[in-house]
């Protein structure tokens, strides 16, 4: 039994000991786990320079004093233009659109009138007879026929003018003949803008004076905003005021202030100016108007472009030291100029990215889907 017993042993480690270096090797040659992924916030100092990031500490700043009011935006009247034709005509064909910029001097309607057409054949006939007697002068014809003869053909020309025809219209129909003369001409927009209203159809008949376009001139738009009576007295003439719409805040002026109050809403109405270049006002919409007055307070407030939205919280960049950046959600108050005041989640002295900002949360944003670095 005793020998049989060595026999097993012996045996049992012959078939173990040849398995065990490969298994240890195995376990050597096992691949280490994977390093924790680096924090996007985490920049060195070349990154640093290419973002363009600066720091500067949160501080408080002298902001004006304002009163809040609802506003309704309208068009400019004094950049309103009425268009009609001076005498009775039937539209012939529709040249511009509701909606349409057109440009000075761009065709809008082509309109044909019987009044037109006896004046172009009158101007034909002395314009003719004109240049006749012009070519022989004065010492050929009496001075009487010389002077009748030149005032019925400025005459004429000044009809069609008073008809709303250009020289360069007046001048074509001229050189085209009797075969221009037919009554019909083209509409002119006098003055560039935007058509909001083009009420006709082809073919009516269309009285001296009616409406065909109305044109405004986009570029500025009054808003006009209802304070109450005793807010309004606080305001002047050519006060600072800014309107905010769409998450944006947008410039203006007072230009006009209140004779009398409206007798159902007892409010006070203050018209403001304001630059629409951007097209983001429109005619009718609902505005938040803000009006400058003479006091001021403190508040703790960054430049506008430091705040950013991630997940739709209002955030800043903290600058932690070497290179290390933090997200902290805020609460942000009014927006004056280019600085927005922070109620939340600031404190006086923090150092807080004033320029970078976008750059900072786009790292953020591609980490987080997967882009690294």
């Amino acid at each position: 039994m005793k020998q049989a017993h060595r026999l097993f042993l012996a045996i049992s480690l012959a078939l173990v000991l040849p398995l065990a270096p490969s298994a240890f090797a195995a376990e050597k040659q096992a691949p280490a786990p994977a390093p924790a992924e680096s924090n996007p916030l985490q920049l060195d100092a070349q990154a640093i320079r290419t973002a363009g990031i600066q720091a500067a500490p949160a501080v408080r700043r002298n902001l004006r004093q304002e009163l809040k009011a609802p506003g309704e935006v309208q068009a400019d009247a004094y950049a309103t233009v009425l268009v009609s034709p001076r005498m009775p005509a039937q539209v012939v064909k529709r040249r511009a659109r509701l909606g349409d910029k057109v440009k000075t001097g761009q065709p809008l309607v082509t309109l044909s009138s019987v009044d037109v057409a006896d004046v172009q054949g009158a101007l034909i006939v002395s314009d003719q007879e004109w240049r006749r007697v012009s070519s022989l002068g004065p010492q050929a014809v009496s001075a009487r026929r010389y002077m009748e003869v030149k005032v019925q053909r400025d005459q004429a020309r000044a009809k069609l003018r008073a008809f709303g025809l250009s020289e360069g219209q007046i001048n074509a129909m001229l050189r085209a003949g009797s075969a221009r003369a037919d009554g019909t001409f083209e509409l002119l927009s006098p003055a560039a803008g935007r058509i909001t209203s083009d009420s006709f159809t082809v073919g009516q008949w269309i009285e001296p004076g009616r409406t065909l376009f109305t044109l405004v001139n986009e570029d500025t738009v009054w808003v006009q905003a209802q304070l109450a009576s005793s807010d309004a007295a606080s305001v002047k003439l050519g006060d600072d005021a800014r309107v905010v719409t769409h998450g944006q805040t947008i410039p203006g002026k007072v230009v006009q202030l209140p004779h009398q109050a409206n007798e159902q809403t007892r409010t006070v109405p203050v018209r403001i100016q304001v630059s629409n270049s951007n097209d983001l006002l429109h005619n009718g919409e609902f505005v938040d108007t803000y009006l400058a007055t003479a006091g001021s307070r403190e508040a703790l407030a960054v430049p506008t472009a430091a705040v950013v939205l991630l997940q739709n919280q209002s955030t800043v960049f903290v600058d932690k030291g070497k290179g290390l950046y933090e997200p902290v959600p805020v609460v942000t108050g009014e927006t004056q100029g280019d600085v927005t005041v922070i109620t939340d989640g600031l404190k006086v002295g923090e150092p807080v990215v004033v320029k970078g900002a976008f750059a900072l949360k786009a790292r953020l944003l591609k980490s987080q889907i997967g882009g690294g670095d």
